[in-house]
């Protein structure tokens, strides 16, 4: 990958690292950071890079194109936590743009979210969509959310005099 940033980028990435032990220190944080993410999509996230970008990448976009790549793009955190608080009820039921979104909402709890300020809610949010986006990125995969609804109608009803038997021991068990 550093190879082939040094051959499309050559002037920026000897400016970049003109001292060789600045380009091992920097080889060690990208190798700690990227540790989690198959060898087949750096090459593919590189590529796309290259073809991409005038520019010698930062590690954030290296991490932007692996998840392109990986197909497991993950909305901004902003952009996550507005679209948790403009989910129509039931939650489960909404469009998620990544199952990581509603986890993070869920986490949160839906009515706090909804009852507090962002100046409060968001700080909360972003730090569980955080934990979220590093299971996402080391492999995770988060289940869709499930819904489940109720049935149309009851199938079965009562008779008048087990309604009346329910009544009484309902009146029982209140000393009424």
């Amino acid at each position: 990958m550093f190879s082939l940033f040094s051959i499309n980028f050559h002037n920026q990435y000897y400016a970049a690292f003109r001292d060789p032990e600045l380009e091992v220190q920097a080889k060690r944080l990208w190798l700690e950071t990227l540790k989690s993410m198959p060898a087949d999509v750096l090459l593919r996230a590189a590529k796309s890079i290259i073809s991409h970008s005038e520019y010698l990448p930062t590690l954030h976009t290296m991490l932007d194109h692996c998840q392109r790549v990986r197909g497991d793009r993950l909305p901004d955190a902003h952009s996550a936590y507005v679209e948790a608080c403009r989910a129509p009820s039931p939650k489960a039921a909404a469009k998620w743009s990544h199952p990581a979104v509603y986890h993070a909402g869920l986490a949160s709890d839906w009515y706090f979210l909804a009852s507090n300020p962002e100046s409060v809610a968001a700080p909360v949010f972003k730090r569980h969509y955080a934990e979220l986006c590093e299971q996402v990125r080391a492999g995770v995969s988060l289940p869709n959310p499930e819904y489940i609804a109720l049935p149309e109608s009851s199938e079965t009803s009562l008779s008048k005099a087990e309604n009346r038997q329910k009544l009484a021991d309902l009146r029982q068990q209140l000393d009424l």
